[in-house]
């Protein structure tokens, strides 16, 4: 009994990995999302190893998790994988108060994000055997 499976939203040859509530700006996140976007995983990893954004060790773990779950739960070949998707969304906004003088107050606004992070297997090349 109980309610059916959910049939699966990715093709046979992509796995993904989402990371919740970053505590960063969707701006600031996308940023460092552009710099994997249809890139090689190995050559995604290694651009995220010496990136000097602060973030960007918390992306390298989405990847590595999309690069695992792409393996461990759906045997694609990771020599094989490159990211396809990598995208950014608005979480919750924590919205927090600052004194200021003569009695006023200013709003600090500290944002959250989601990233997804989506790896596929490249099809190999008809084209070279001819």
């Amino acid at each position: 009994m109980g309610k059916p499976q959910n049939p699966r939203r990715l093709g046979e040859t992509e796995a993904q990995a989402v990371v919740r509530n970053l505590r960063i700006s969707p701006r600031k996140l996308n940023l460092v999302a552009q710099l994997i976007r249809g890139k090689k995983a190995s050559s995604a990893l290694a651009e995220l190893t010496f990136s000097t954004r602060r973030i960007a060790k918390d992306v390298k773990k989405a990847l590595q998790s999309a690069i695992a779950n792409a393996e461990n739960n759906h045997q694609l070949d990771v020599d094989r994988l490159y990211v396809s998707e990598a995208f950014v969304g608005q979480s919750v906004v924590m919205k927090r108060f600052h004194a200021r003088a003569r009695g006023r107050g200013a709003r600090i606004i500290k944002p959250f994000s989601h990233l997804t992070v989506i790896v596929r297997e490249r099809e190999e090349q008809r084209g070279e055997a001819a």
